[in-house]
């Protein structure tokens, strides 16, 4: 039987997901981190197939997305203007979740995996720049290189006439902020963990040569080890990670962790 528990973790609403019979045991655990727009409960499909494999999950909420969003006082437009400010905070709050549950000795420190899509793709991927306690992840629909995707959003809204609120001077600042979550920049920091990337070729949002170029120009870190190195490409698919992805992220964490 599994449970799922709503609770507050480090002031993070969280939805933790577990076989019952481990509830009370330090177990192995995977963060998943949902996309942009979305909310917690909507990757619970994947929290069940990882917790039929024996892993403590933890679905934290992005802040401004699901119940940490109170539309009286920011619109949406507002909201897609903080998206590197919420990528960002996530990846603080996931160090102080992490804190919280070995404190109550809830998790096993030596098998802590980190996974999300979309956003919660790029948060994984800065998140591994940041901490060396994440022993494997998964990136699925996420990209590595901030900077470069930052300006290229950048270019693309002022392409089509549109204002941003920041001034270019400002707009090089937040920009800057980005360095040092830009696994691109120092890949080495990967320190040969474990990483998956799944990737639809036809992806409008997140741009897939992005993350296949880091592959590409990263794979000779893990020419003693390259099955712990791999990308999975999907030529017909857009912005919507497959059936076949949501198994292979179970794979890839029941082999690695």
């Amino acid at each position: 039987m599994f449970t799922i528990n709503h609770e507050v973790i480090a002031g993070v609403p969280t939805l933790h997901v577990s076989n019952q019979s481990l509830l009370d045991k330090k177990t192995p655990v995977v963060f998943f981190i949902h996309g942009f727009t979305s909310a917690k409960e909507h990757n619970l499909h994947y929290a069940y197939l990882l917790a039929n494999e024996g892993f403590r999950v933890y679905l934290p909420e992005v802040y401004l997305h699901g119940e940490r969003l109170d539309h009286s006082n920011i619109s949406t437009e507002k909201i897609y203007y903080k998206f590197w400010d919420m990528v960002i905070q996530t990846i603080h709050e996931l160090n102080e979740i992490r804190k919280e549950l070995v404190r109550k000795a809830l998790i096993d420190e030596q098998r802590i995996g980190l996974a999300g899509l979309s956003m919660g793709g790029i948060i994984t991927l800065g998140a591994l720049k940041q901490y060396e306690w994440i022993k494997t992840a998964v990136s699925l629909m996420g990209c590595p290189a901030y900077k470069q995707f930052a300006n290229g959003l950048i270019t693309e809204i002022k392409r089509q006439g549109e204002k941003l609120p920041f001034t270019d001077e400002e707009l090089e600042e937040k920009i800057n902020e980005l360095k040092p979550y830009d696994l691109s920049l120092e890949p080495e920091k990967l320190y040969n963990r474990p990483l998956l990337f799944w990737h639809g070729k036809e992806d409008s949002v997140v741009p897939y040569d992005y993350a296949y170029e880091f592959y590409v120009n990263n794979k000779d870190l893990y020419k003693n080890n390259p099955e712990k190195f791999k990308f999975l490409s999907e030529p017909k698919a857009g912005h919507k990670v497959s059936r076949n992805g949501v198994l292979e992220t179970v794979q890839w964490f029941r082999k690695f962790l």
